[in-house]
């Protein structure tokens, strides 16, 4: 089983990040849902995890990463030299995770905000969680 991703639904950045991820995601690991759906919740809820909407989360061998955590966990898994942000795991990670906060908090105002979450296209629905 690969792994799941999830993202704040009405985020255009976060939105853009899922597409990122499909494109270079060529064997397909990941699966997607986002927080605010009944999935994500639950995923939430079953990882006892209190994040709010400015939290990416990646949920990988039945365990859940966050923030920058998170980002680490997904590229390593796609193509095009993207393994490379890797090498991010020797920034500590007080540092990574304030790097990850300050673009969380001014996401909206820098990339704009959708009225409603995201609708995956028929070719995509394989890989969105219900």
């Amino acid at each position: 089983m690969g792994g799941i991703l999830l993202f704040d639904g009405v985020c255009s950045l976060c939105n853009h990040l899922v597409d990122f991820v499909m494109k270079r995601d060529k064997e397909k690991y990941f699966q997607f849902a986002s927080l605010q759906s009944e999935k994500g919740q639950s995923l939430l809820k079953e990882y006892q995890l209190e994040v709010d909407l400015n939290t990416m989360v990646v949920i990988e061998n039945d365990k859940a990463y966050v923030k920058s955590d998170a980002v680490l966990k997904v590229a390593p898994k796609l193509t095009g030299g993207w393994f490379i942000l890797g090498a991010g795991k020797w920034v500590p990670r007080l540092i990574r995770h304030k790097l990850y906060d300050v673009v969380a908090a001014n996401r909206y105002r820098l990339f704009g905000k959708k009225t409603t979450c995201r609708l995956p296209t028929e070719e995509e629905r394989s890989r969105f969680l219900t």
